[in-house]
């Protein structure tokens, strides 16, 4: 990986706790779900009328993205319902670290060097850590956070293999990028209503989060963006190993905006994932 693909992906990275702290300040799952979409819809709209169509090669992946972003997101914010964001967080996105480098090192033939394989095992196992310390006995709620974690992180290397290997077929990153926004801009709040225990009052109870709900939007789709592009530069377990780094925020995050708890225990794992960071570069 270039310096200044490791840059980008790291700035993802930090986009990405924000807006996922955003998704979990939100006490309606549903709304904040079609509001993050909305802003996607938007935003891919344009990329569209800028950047077209990608190669037609890569429409199965673009769409079978598009669903399983769907699935994600949903299963995300109900995480959030039902979980710590300190500990929901870590866990899907260190699982989906591990699911993905199985799988592109088995599968797509990538190939890590020993400091490659090292510093991702070492990102992947601290993120693992720090989403099982402080757990209490009988934590009823955290142990259903964790069954939609767990989902979540299956869904997320999911999209990201889907992602990495159809843009590496588009001919052009952003335009593959548009159409997967907006498609998932359509399809999402549609799931959304549906899903709604009250249809009728749904559009006023999107209305009544759209601040946070678009601009959380906005900040997923560039950080995710982001990741893309990457992808269709570099080693996908590499990229998502990275972009998971910003699970370090997440503990800050909790702690100063969640009132969760942030110990010297995964203060330390923290310095360790940032080691194993430094190896994947160093590789």
């Amino acid at each position: 990986m270039t310096l200044t693909v490791s840059a980008a992906v790291l700035l993802a990275a930090v986009l990405h706790s924000v807006w996922n702290a955003l998704a979990k300040a939100i006490p309606d799952r549903l709304a904040s779900s079609t509001m993050i979409a909305l802003a996607y819809l938007v935003s891919g709209i344009a990329g569209v009328a800028i950047f077209g169509i990608p190669l037609q090669q890569s429409w199965p992946f673009v769409l079978a993205s598009a669903a399983l972003q769907t699935c994600y997101l949903i299963l995300l914010t109900t995480s959030y319902r039902h979980g710590d964001f300190s500990k929901v967080y870590p866990l899907a996105r260190g699982l989906a670290v591990l699911l993905v480098t199985a799988v592109a090192t088995t599968f797509l033939e990538e190939h890590l060097n020993m400091w490659q394989l090292a510093g991702v095992a070492v990102v992947a196992g601290s993120l693992l850590s720090l989403a099982v310390t402080g757990h209490g006995k009988g934590d009823t709620t955290n142990r259903k956070g964790t069954f939609f974690a767990v989902l979540t992180g299956g869904a997320i290397a999911a999209y990201t293999l889907v992602d990495g290997v159809g843009v590496r077929q588009s001919g052009d990153p952003m335009a593959y990028i548009s159409w997967l926004f907006l498609l998932q801009g359509l399809l999402i709040p549609v799931v959304c209503w549906r899903m709604a225990s009250d249809r009728r009052s749904f559009p006023r109870r999107v209305a009544r989060y759209w601040k946070p709900g678009f601009i959380g939007g906005l900040v997923s789709m560039l950080a995710y963006g982001i990741v893309v592009w990457a992808q269709s530069l570099a080693p996908l377990a590499l990229v998502s190993a990275l972009r998971e780094t910003s699970v370090l925020l997440a503990g800050v995050i909790g702690a100063v905006f969640f009132n969760e708890k942030f110990s010297r225990l995964r203060l330390g794992l923290t310095v360790v994932a940032v080691a194993g960071i430094a190896a994947i570069q160093l590789g």
